[in-house]
């Protein structure tokens, strides 16, 4: 029977300085108001120092008509309610240096306690003396839940840009590839220059495997292996951003001088674009925990990464894409609705890992997160941020790329690739809907995959093309 509220600060300058933490209470015990117009504000007597097991632990009078926070631990919440209550507090706040958990006792003999009672983190204490002093006025109240939070059009339009922008990026490669067989001088420089890695059915379920195993072992071993991740991610997102902007520059006539250097030479603008992104990578791994910007660096890295990924990742056929968005869509929603009944807690691996399990502070940096941008008690209790894994955009995203080279390879105007591109558009949505209608996170992939598969199959039958489209080919031109 937990609830989340905010306990709203104010310190004693002119114009007061506020700020707003998260608390858990107990509904059934006390209703607390819903905005700050009916809340009273009462004096915060930092009494940390005690856990008030006894009415003897605190001078005489210390608690008149004031907020008091103390330590919990010994005795019961109802306890120290009654003791701080019948010492003249008002409200009573008890700091855990724990995770903040529900607020459950026996009620039945403690009636007679009436003052509001919330948990509060121990560390939020701590900040709020720094931010605002020692003289801090409090209050609490708990604002309904947001039905839609904006932040969810941000991450809507970050994911569809990189789909599309991605699979595009993949069919310009697939024109260059297939310009080049006609020319065998061209054709020997375009495969010295080709990157790209193909996956087949036996590979997609061995990635398949590995993903498992990785996300099972990240469960476990979360705070070691978290620091593996953040390192591969530095890498691979320093290159993914080298090549998303090489291929930039590589279009830009102007400064193009070379330097020689162990018989091979190389432009001067691209020593420093590496120098660039490698700072950009070595800039966000040292400030990951700064709420206030990191997430944008976090965000152009990610971008980078999938786009990179997308474009290199090659599906040689429609089958490989069913197997692969398949295998992935049944791992997504076996890792986020079947495991809350195997696990302890009763929380779902998938979520766990994404939020960082039993409130490890880093995170894996596997995400796109964008802050929430309406104000409530979950953006303060749970997480700040909207979220969206990179495997919900890349997994579609190689299908779309897929749409993306057979329209290239068969001369049919983009149909594929922009049909394709507009399902994961319809299946995003649909993931925001239900998320907004559950309140609980949800597994992207459970309605990216058939809608951007079903979306690809009706296009492939009504062009009478599902044979070629299954089976995959290399068309010459």
């Amino acid at each position: 029977a937990a609830d989340e509220g905010i306990l709203h600060a104010s310190g004693g300058g002119v114009p007061p300085a506020t700020k707003d933490y998260c608390i858990i209470y107990n509904s059934h015990w006390v209703s607390l108001p819903k905005t700050l117009d009916n809340a009273t504000f009462r004096t915060l007597e930092n009494l940390t120092s005690t856990v008030l097991c006894s009415p003897s632990e605190v001078p005489s009078g210390v608690m008149k008509d004031k907020a008091v926070v103390v330590m919990r631990g010994n005795c019961t919440f109802l306890e120290k309610a009654r003791i701080a209550q019948s010492l003249g507090a008002k409200m009573l706040l008890i700091a855990s240096k724990s995770k903040l958990s529900a607020i459950s006792d026996n009620k039945t003999d403690f009636e007679d306690v009436t003052l509001p009672i919330a948990l509060i983190r121990y560390n939020d204490i701590v900040d709020m003396q720094l931010v605002l002093g020692n003289e801090v006025n409090v209050t609490l109240y708990s604002p309904p839940l947001p039905e839609f939070d904006y932040s969810m059009v941000v991450i809507f339009l970050i994911a569809v840009f990189t789909v599309a922008l991605g699979g595009y990026w993949s069919g310009v490669a697939e024109l260059e590839n297939l310009k080049a067989v006609a020319s065998p001088g061209e054709r020997e420089t375009r495969r010295k220059k080709e990157e790209n890695v193909t996956f087949t059915p036996v590979t997609v379920i061995l990635f398949v495997v590995i993903c498992c195993v990785m996300l099972v072992l990240l469960y476990f071993f979360y705070k070691w292996l978290v620091y593996v991740i953040i390192s591969v991610f530095c890498l691979a997102s320093a290159m993914s951003l080298y090549n998303c902007l090489a291929a930039l520059i590589g279009e830009i006539p102007i400064g193009q001088c070379r330097v020689t250097c162990c018989n091979k030479t190389i432009e001067v603008r691209l020593i420093f674009l590496a120098a660039f992104c490698i700072a950009a990578a070595v800039v966000w791994a040292v400030f990951r925990n700064e709420d206030r910007w990191a997430w944008i660096l976090q965000d152009i890295l990610g971008v980078a990464f999938c786009l990179n990924f997308i474009k290199t990742l090659k599906m040689p056929n429609f089958k490989s894409c069913v197997i692969l968005l398949g295998l992935l869509l049944l791992y997504d929603v076996f890792f986020v609705f079947i495991t809350p009944f195997i696990t302890k807690n009763g929380a779902s691996i998938m979520v766990e890992v994404a939020a960082g399990p039993f409130g490890n502070s880093e995170k894996l940096p596997v995400v796109i997160r964008v802050p929430r941008l309406e104000h409530s008690a979950s953006t303060l209790c749970d997480l700040p941020f909207s979220l969206l894994g990179f495997g919900d955009i890349i997994v579609p995203g190689l299908l779309v790329a897929y749409c993306r080279r057979f329209d290239v390879q068969t001369r049919s105007s983009s149909v594929y690739y922009i049909s394709c591109t507009i399902a994961y558009a319809v299946g995003m949505v649909l993931t925001f809907v239900v998320l907004a209608l559950m309140k609980m996170g949800q597994p992207a992939l459970l309605y990216l995959v058939p809608c951007t598969l079903i979306t690809s199959s009706l296009v492939a039958w009504r062009r009478k093309e599902m044979k070629k489209f299954w089976k995959g080919s290399s068309y010459q031109v």
